[in-house]
């Protein structure tokens, strides 16, 4: 069991629990996105939909947050455990990615 909580050959097998989650979560983010194209179509004020934006980039960035915590204590803390340190290098260069 403990192999399909982790990454392995950069696949991962995530619980239901979590797989829910994640899904429910670009669900809200997709439906904030049709609803910025409705709201420029309709020619909305800009201000408008630029908050629109700013809640969709915040639900996006949520999402990114979650992802990444259950990567690090599963993924990561495994590799750690079984001394393959290469894995911290990924983990460097995904947080520089994430923090642009």
């Amino acid at each position: 069991m403990e192999d399909q909580e982790c990454c392995c050959h950069k696949t991962k097998e995530r619980s239901q629990e979590e797989y829910k989650s994640l899904i429910h979560r670009l669900n809200r983010v997709e439906g904030q996105i049709r609803g910025i194209r409705g709201m420029l179509e309709k020619n909305a004020y800009c201000t408008d939909i630029l908050a629109q934006v700013a809640a969709a980039n915040a639900a996006l960035n949520a999402f990114s947050r979650e992802l990444l915590s259950e990567h690090i204590r599963t993924c990561v803390a495994r590799d750690i455990r079984e001394g393959k340190d290469e894995t911290i290098d990924e983990l460097v260069a995904t947080l520089q990615k994430l923090m642009k």
